[in-house]
C-alpha cells in the first residue's frame, strides 16, 4: 500500500503539479485519475473514508498514511510551513529526508 494516495480529475492540469511536486520530494505516490462521470460517486465515497473535515472535498484529493490530508493548496501550505515533512515521515512516505 502506498503511504500517499492522490485522487485527481482526469485531464486536470493540477495532476501534473501534484505528481511532480511529490516526485521532487522523492515520495512514492499512487495517483488515481477519475473520469468526469464518476466524480460525484468517488467524492462521496472519499468523504465517507475521510470523516470530519473533508466536507466540500474536490480534486485533487490527497490521503497521507490512510488519512484525509487535503488538496493541493493544503499540500503547498504544509510544505511552506514545514509541517509536510514530519507528516510524510510519520506515514513512512519519506525515507531519505
Amino acid at each position: 500500500m502506498n503511504a500517499v494516495i492522490v485522487f485527481v480529475q482526469r485531464g486536470c492540469c493540477m495532476t501534473h503539479v501534484v505528481r511532480h511536486f511529490l516526485l521532487g520530494l522523492r515520495v512514492n505516490t499512487a495517483i488515481y485519475d477519475i473520469d468526469d462521470r464518476d466524480e460525484k460517486y468517488v467524492i462521496n465515497e472519499l468523504q465517507k473514508l475521510g470523516g470530519d473535515g473533508c466536507e466540500g472535498m474536490s480534486f485533487p484529493a490527497m490521503f497521507i498514511g490512510g488519512w484525509w490530508f487535503g488538496r493541493l493548496d493544503r499540500l503547498i501550505a504544509a510544505h511552506i510551513s514545514g509541517e509536510l515533512t514530519p507528516v510524510l515521515r510519520k506515514a513512512s512516505a519519506l525515507w531519505l529526508l
